[in-house]
Formats: structure tokens, C-alpha cells, sequence
């Protein structure tokens, strides 16, 4: 939290210095009750109460000058916004191994219910492409905001050999290049690729050069590494080992300024694109927040007349 007036912040030496003075004013009182003679009389007149409940309102009425004081300084911080536009580009891996079962039913099958699920869940307004690529990378489906026609297409995939995750982002960005800008003069909206692959670049351009681009045009590339270590496909009668090399599309999405994720199964991956989600729909802006802690004061200021009306009553 930072402030736009620091410098009010001053005040608070007076709050802490009438604390003070409370506490002071609290020690002093025994001197001043050995002067009532009349210790049964006063034991009648004065109501028990614990000597707690009378300090509350006391401490309740000394929190609130501090959280006005502190409004007053007019506190900012990093609040979450939701988006209004923004562009999503969906890269899909479908290469051979991707027909691995180590993901129930396989993995393909656990990606598309996945990424349709995700694409369903994006805010009407956002654009959102699909790329898919094994052996060559191609889009699918532009930037747009028929989000239905993304999920058909997610569904209709078909496998193919190799993996070309390079040219999968530099697919995903030429798709980006068709987004037009808003109506009201301001440039194309926020942009990022979400790749989800099981497996290593093996052909095209190399996840430098991918990275490289992606950092020259703005767009962050969020990786997703789907599977385990253990998947297998048969290929000509024989089991071929097709692992997840998660550690090299993490260190991708970190050159690019994007996330990582792993996911082991279709629920894991469900929860990986309901994180992603929640990313790509909001932005963080730092915002005044002095109206929410002027808010908390007034409660405070409340409870504290609430508690020295009930128990000592009176306002303190």
C-alpha cells in the first residue's frame, strides 16, 4: 500500500499521543477513589461490570481515528479490474503423442474438453483465436468473438506428427496482427497466446526465436505441460516414451513474461485454465482505496459508541 499524501500521516502521532494519555488517565484513577470514604456506598451506586468491557469502547474509538487518519492520507493499492476487451490465442499441441493414455481417456481427448470448457468461460467481449500445430503450426480459427465456432473447432482437431511449438507462437502472433483496434482511437487490446503442449520443439523455429519474437511484439506466452512422465503411444508395433519436458516451456513463458503450468490429469488441467482464466479476464491497477478505509473507521467509530452506550452508559 502506498499513499498519495504521506505527509498526513503525521497525524498520528496525535492519535497515539491521546492513547497515552488514556492509559495515564486509567493509572491515576486509584489515587483519586481512596478519597470516597464511604467504600459500601460506592460499592451501591456503581455498577460490576469486568474491567475490560469499559477499555473496549476506549480501544474501539482510538482504531478509528487511525483508519481516518490513514484515509485521509489517501491510501492506493493494487486492486483487480476486470478486462473489457482483450485477445486470447489458443495453441493446441496435436502431435502423435498426444494420443497417450496416461491422461483418462488420452490426452488429446482431456486438452479439447479442457480448452473448450476454457474458451466458453472468457468474457463475451474478448477475442479469441486458435492455433493448432504438430509437425507445422496453422490457425484455425482467427480472432473472434464467436466463441462457439472456437470450441467446434477445438473439437473437430485431428493428430499429426512432430511438434513445432516455435512456429505455433509465431502462428499465434500473426493472428494477432488482424485484431483491430477499439472504435474510439486506442490501439489493439491486450493479447496472449496460452500453449499447451506434451512434449519438445522437435521441428521450425526454435523456442529462442519464438520467445525473442514474442517479447519484441508484447505478448506474454502462458505454457501449460500436459501429461506425465510415464505416457507412452505405439507407433509400428511399438512403444515409444513421449514425456513431458515441462522445464523448457517453463523457462519459455518466463522469457516471454507468461505463466507455467503443469497438469497430470483432466482435472488438474481444468483447474490450470480456470487459473489462466482468472488472469487473462482481469488487470491490475493501482487504484485509490481511501472510501473502503473510511468505512472501516465509521464501523469502528460505531462499535465504539455501541459499546459505551451498553456498557458504560454513555459515549466515550
Amino acid at each position: 500500500m502506498a499513499f498519495l499524501a504521506p505527509y498526513r500521516l503525521w497525524l498520528l502521532v496525535a492519535v497515539i499521543a491521546l492513547g497515552v494519555a488514556y492509559v495515564l488517565l486509567q493509572r491515576r484513577k486509584p489515587a483519586f477513589a481512596v478519597r470516597f470514604t464511604e467504600l459500601d456506598l460506592l460499592a451501591s451506586v456503581v455498577p460490576r461490570s469486568p474491567s475490560w468491557r469499559r477499555h473496549v469502547p476506549a480501544i474501539l474509538l482510538l482504531l478509528s481515528l487511525v483508519a481516518l487518519t490513514t484515509a485521509f492520507a489517501r491510501p492506493e493499492t493494487d486492486v483487480e479490474v476486470p478486462r473489457e476487451r482483450a485477445t486470447v490465442i489458443v495453441a493446441l499441441d496435436v502431435s502423435i503423442s498426444m494420443e497417450a493414455t496416461d491422461v483418462s481417456p488420452n490426452r488429446i481427448a482431456a486438452a479439447k474438453e479442457s480448452a473448450a470448457q476454457f474458451v466458453e468461460g472468457l468474457p463475451s467481449t474478448f477475442n479469441v483465436g486458435l492455433v493448432s500445430f504438430s509437425g507445422r503450426a496453422a490457425v484455425v480459427v482467427s480472432p473472434t468473438q464467436d466463441h462457439a465456432s472456437v470450441v467446434q473447432a477445438v473439437q473437430d482437431l485431428r493428430l499429426g506428427p512432430s511438434t513445432a511449438i516455435g512456429e505455433a507462437v509465431f502462428a499465434g502472433l500473426q493472428a494477432l496482427e488482424s485484431v483491430p483496434g477499439g472504435e474510439d482511437g486506442a490501439g489493439p487490446p491486450p493479447a496472449r497466446i496460452v500453449l499447451l503442449s506434451d512434449g519438445t520443439n522437435t521441428v521450425g523455429r526454435t523456442l529462442d526465436e519464438a520467445a525473442k519474437a514474442a517479447v519484441e511484439a508484447g505478448v506474454p506466452v502462458s505454457t501449460i505441460a500436459f501429461g506425465t512422465a510415464e505416457g507412452t503411444v505405439e507407433v509400428q508395433g511399438q512403444r515409444i516414451p513421449v514425456p513431458v519436458d515441462g522445464p523448457a516451456l517453463a523457462r519459455f513463458a518466463d522469457e516471454t513474461g507468461g505463466s507455467s503450468f503443469s497438469a497430470e490429469s483432466g482435472a488438474e488441467l481444468e483447474e490450470v485454465y480456470d487459473d489462466i482464466g482468472s488472469q487473462v479476464g482481469t488487470s491490475v491497477e493501482r487504484r485509490e482505496i481511501t472510501d473502503r478505509v473510511v468505512g472501516v473507521g465509521l464501523g469502528l467509530a460505531l462499535l465504539a459508541a455501541v459499546g459505551s452506550l451498553v456498557w458504560g452508559a454513555r459515549l466515550p
